[in-house]
């Protein structure tokens, strides 16, 4: 066991690694279930099988049906729910402290023990189809989505929804096969953080987990990014653009002097973007960008939606916006975009959801986890000549564009 500001960090002897956040100013307790399950594990031919794994888990497990589940679960307090990620099946759950051993109970069912009854399976493909669907009616979501395809490749741009041409490719023995080959505790995280005592939360982890059986890493599908220009085909009064370009990992010693370029660049209506693009411009109803930082790799995705008849000059500003980014960076800038962090920061040290969810994702990514302090400290170091001087570093190149509407767009 490893003690660090409050952080415990707990391995089982099957590998489970579980660390533990202790919040004596709360009465909640939460859970962040990390499985390494998610869509990059989706077999050639077959995504969306994460996802309906995902989604049958609640559909009944250990002694209790779908209903009974949802009761217990009600009686607990316990507000709970479960996602597809791209490395993982996500379960997370937040409670009344002396809620969480039977909360834990329960979860341990739905990772360890489901039902995956063939009645339920039709109506959890229905429910991943229609979340599909709703993607289709949404190109403002579609374009970020085939985006993240066309510049990380695969498996990491693999959709974590799935794809509706593969789902008809899926069976309810594909699913069982996804979840006997992934849902192992090797690589599988659990963070608790809230008002818990952190000795008996490891007896009652290791009584529910210990005796899970080990296993290996299924293989994944790999392909190469590409193409790095793009169009989609649709006939609207809109055009939807995404433009990306590579960035730093998360572990990179300058991975927070380039959080803060790209909150400056989109980090609310005080931002570059909003204000030259939207607001003094009025070409576009929406414009951001996001800084997508993985283990070994990152890039910048930028969104912008507008009509058609401004998609090019939209496009064209962006892309000057981007360009002439580390140029005269105010300290006012800076301030603000430090102000939004610290403010999140706080809000995450209140909450024991936020903790558990960024303790279990840092030791995912980093192998240790990041203490608050530490961030505010690494916040405080960055000055405007920082970033300027990494922007002129790491210049936004190698861009990938994808647009949706009737007319594709060019890069000048």
């Amino acid at each position: 066991m490893n003690t660090s500001d409050s952080i415990e960090s707990h391995t089982l002897e099957n590998g489970l690694t579980v660390l533990i956040q202790h919040m004596p100013a709360v009465q909640s307790a939460a859970y962040c279930l990390l499985i390494p399950a998610g869509s990059i594990y989706d077999r050639p031919g077959k995504n969306g099988t994460a996802s309906i794994t995902c989604d049958m888990l609640t559909r009944g497990a250990g002694d209790r049906d779908s209903r009974q589940l949802a009761i217990a679960q009600d009686s607990l307090g316990l507000q709970s729910g479960e996602s597809v990620q791209a490395k993982h099946i996500k379960f997370s759950g937040a409670t009344l402290k002396d809620n969480l051993p039977a909360s834990l109970e329960i979860l341990a069912d739905i990772a360890r023990r489901p039902h995956f009854s063939e009645s339920q399976y039709a109506p959890a493909v229905s429910s991943v189809k229609h979340s599909l669907l709703s993607i289709e009616d949404e190109p403002r979501q579609k374009v970020m989505i085939e985006l993240k395809r066309r510049c990380e490749g695969l498996p990491w741009g693999k959709p974590t929804d799935g794809s509706l041409e593969d789902l008809p490719n899926i069976s309810l023995d594909d699913v069982k096969q996804h979840f006997e080959s992934c849902f192992r505790p090797e690589e599988t995280i659990l963070g608790i953080a809230g008002n818990v005592d952190s000795t008996k939360t490891i007896e009652t982890i290791t009584k529910l987990f210990g005796d899970w059986k080990p296993g290996s890493e299924p293989e994944v599908e790999e392909s190469p990014a590409g193409p790095d220009r793009d169009h989609i085909a649709l006939e609207s009064t809109q055009t939807q653009i995404g433009l990306a370009y590579p960035s730093i990992s998360i572990i990179d010693p300058e991975y927070y002097t380039a959080w803060a370029a790209v909150s400056i660049l989109s980090g609310g209506s005080s931002s570059r973007l909003f204000t030259e693009v939207r607001e003094k411009r009025g070409l576009c109803y929406a414009v951001y960008a996001t800084l997508g930082s993985l283990r070994d790799s990152g890039h910048v995705l930028c969104y912008a939606g507008t009509t058609v008849d401004r998609a090019q000059e939209t496009l064209d500003v962006m892309l000057q916006v981007i360009n002439d980014l580390s140029q005269n960076i105010t300290d006012e800038e800076l301030n603000r975009c430090k102000a939004g962090a610290k403010s999140a920061l706080i809000m995450q040290q209140e909450s024991s959801s936020g903790r558990a969810s960024r303790i279990a994702r840092d030791w995912f990514l980093r192998d240790r986890v990041v203490t608050l302090d530490e961030i505010h400290d690494r916040l405080e170091e960055i000055t405007p000549q920082k970033i300027s001087d990494y922007l002129n570093s790491h210049p936004a190149d190698q861009l990938t564009l994808l647009t949706i509407g009737p007319t594709p767009l060019e890069i000048k």
